[in-house]
């Protein structure tokens, strides 16, 4: 084993992320002739709960904390990957007044340092994609109320998620994106949270990461009758 391709294998690409709720919008194509909608459907609703999270002032408090979050998480793993390289570095240039046996022994220290960092980048990436399902769960949570009021409100028979609505193309007098956004606004604007820890001791995950699935227990059974004793022979 030499330094320089250890080197090459503590490389470890400090975290980035890219949170799927919020998302950047890709390039705006260019403008499409206008469409015109024929006469609202009565009782037919629809909503965009993607925009409901992205556009309300809780869901851009969600996104701007994330990215502090994440900037943490980079610090963090900057800080010990730019050690070890740095160790790296030192340990090549030492290699001319090193015994192979040292040099190799000092070589495989940082080899399991590497991994190790590789390890805790891995638990990171997961414990952000935790943490921002909670947090945008959480969103979604504090909604879902305020949709089903603007559904009475607007006396729908039916309410479809606009991705389910081909192109996006419906009248917008049906869309109650607005006004669940708006109810949103003055209901909620923040909240408190932190990145979810995956390597606490007593920290308990399913396989992959995740949390634990708490299955509710169902109501209690009676008790089967117990089977009748047959009757004594005479």
């Amino acid at each position: 084993m030499t330094s320089k391709i250890f080197a090459a294998g503590a490389s470890i690409a400090v975290l980035a992320m890219a949170s799927s709720a919020f998302a950047q919008a890709p390039a705006a194509a260019p403008a499409a002739p206008p469409i015109t909608s024929g006469p609202a459907i009565p009782g037919l609703c629809v909503v965009d709960l993607d925009q409901v999270v992205a556009n309300s002032t809780v869901g851009k408090y969600v996104s701007t904390r994330l990215q502090q979050i994440s900037a943490q998480v980079n610090a963090e793993l900057g800080g010990e990957k730019t050690q070890i390289d740095n160790d790296a570095k030192a340990l090549d240039g030492q290699r001319a007044s090193l015994d192979e046996n040292t040099f190799q022994q000092r070589g495989l220290a940082l080899q399991q340092r590497a991994n190790g960092l590789q390890r805790k980048l891995q638990v990171r990436e997961r414990e952000l994609q935790v943490t921002e399902q909670k947090a945008v769960g959480r969103v979604i949570q504090e909604s879902e109320p305020l949709m089903r009021q603007a559904y009475q409100a607007k006396n729908c028979s039916i309410l479809l998620q606009h991705g389910a609505v081909l192109g996006g193309f419906f009248n917008q007098a049906m869309d109650l994106t607005p006004a669940v956004t708006t109810a949103l606004n003055g209901k909620i604007t923040q909240f408190a949270f932190d990145r979810e820890r995956l390597d606490q001791p007593g920290a308990n995950t399913a396989p992959g990461g995740a949390p634990p699935i708490v299955q509710t227990p169902g109501p209690a059974r009676p008790a089967a009758p117990a089977a009748a004793k047959p009757a004594p022979k005479k």
